[in-house]
């Protein structure tokens, strides 16, 4: 449980990080979802840019039993490659945006 506790945290402060970033246009706002008690951490931007509407996931993370589940990824880097430098192992990070057949060749968990 201890790990899991740590995996919260280095979720709220990488999530944290990312939502300070506001968009150089338009008027968007950068929402952080947080649902501890489900697990479910989201970043999503919401708002209007030369009278168009924006609006999107750019993260979604649930942890699920002891492994971290990245749902969507719309950064530049990979919310994994954080997660890693920060010292989560990669076996417990599931790229679960990716189709179960092919997490068999990647470095991290198939699920």
């Amino acid at each position: 449980m201890a790990k899991i506790d740590e995996y919260r945290e280095i979720i709220l402060e990488i999530l944290t990080e990312y939502s300070s970033h506001k968009p150089a246009y338009g008027d968007v706002e950068v929402e952080l979802i947080l649902d501890p008690e489900r697990d479910r951490y989201l970043l999503v931007h919401a708002g209007w840019s030369n009278r168009r509407r924006i609006y999107g996931c750019t993260i979604h993370i649930d942890l699920k039993g002891d492994k971290i589940w990245i749902q969507n990824d719309g950064t530049e880097v990979g919310i994994a490659n954080v997660l890693v430098e920060r010292g989560v192992p990669p076996q417990d990070i599931v790229i679960a945006y990716n189709a179960p057949y092919l997490r068999k060749f990647t470095d991290f968990a198939v699920g």
